[in-house]
């Protein structure tokens, strides 16, 4: 809702700024392509002086907008290898990962055998009989 009524606020007056000056630079201008002929150009278009801001605003913005995405392009560059290598290396987290949970599952039951070889040790040890002293002693 806000950014509805945030639109509004600047879209609203802007297109009445935009209306007015159309209407104010409505008279006809001549534009001509021919740098040699001044008098009687080859080539020559008559418009309304708004339409010719507005073609070139845009124009404008066209290759503004251009020459800043080709000035981007070592950093898109870096942006890609920087994330094709932090793929590489999350892919390599998880594997160790997946080593230190085996390894580890491992471990538990190499000690969880080991506890029952010695609860067996003990359990022998109780029930063996025991040693008489010698005679004489």
């Amino acid at each position: 809702m806000l950014r509805k009524i945030a639109i509004l606020i600047i879209v609203v007056p802007l297109a009445a700024l935009i209306i007015a000056f159309a209407v104010a630079n409505r008279h006809a201008v001549t534009v001509a392509f021919d740098p040699f002929s001044a008098a009687n150009p080859a080539y020559a278009a008559t418009v309304p002086l708004f339409v010719l801001i507005f073609v070139l605003v845009i124009l404008g913005v066209i290759v503004g907008g251009a020459a800043a995405w080709l000035r981007q392009a070592k950093w898109r560059r870096v942006a890609r290898r920087l994330d094709g290598e932090n793929r590489r290396l999350l892919q390599e987290l998880s594997a160790a990962r997946e080593r230190l949970v085996t390894e580890t599952q491992r471990a538990a039951s190499a000690e969880a055998a080991a506890r029952e070889v010695a609860k067996g040790l003990e359990t022998r040890r109780t029930e063996a009989p025991a040693l008489a002293p010698p005679n004489g002693a």
